[in-house]
């Protein structure tokens, strides 16, 4: 399948990106070497194989959550430039439109 610069630039529109001429001439040329090998991946007969999303087996890699002590308010907040009694004070950015 071939993308043209025209597919690059509805893209990039869509994405709201601002490319040059060079960047969507090379975006159609990477993006279609991409979708050209996909199809030759498609050739292969993938019947009764399970899709997997690592080839090592691993199910769950991570460690048990655990109840553990929070760290103190005084040590969390000793850093802030301001501070409320509870927590630290974050400017307010509102602006007029």
């Amino acid at each position: 399948m071939e993308i043209t610069q025209q597919d690059v630039e509805k893209v990039a529109q869509l994405a709201r990106l601002a490319l040059t001429a060079s960047e969507k001439e090379t975006f159609a040329k990477q993006l279609s070497q991409i979708l050209s090998h996909v199809d030759q991946l498609n050739q292969y007969d993938t019947t009764g194989i399970e899709p997997t999303a690592t080839v090592m087996g691993q199910v769950n890699v991570f460690r048990a959550d655990s109840v553990r002590p929070s760290l103190p308010v005084e040590k969390a907040l000793a850093n802030a430039p301001e501070r409320e009694s509870d927590g630290f004070v974050v400017p307010k950015i509102i602006e007029e439109r």
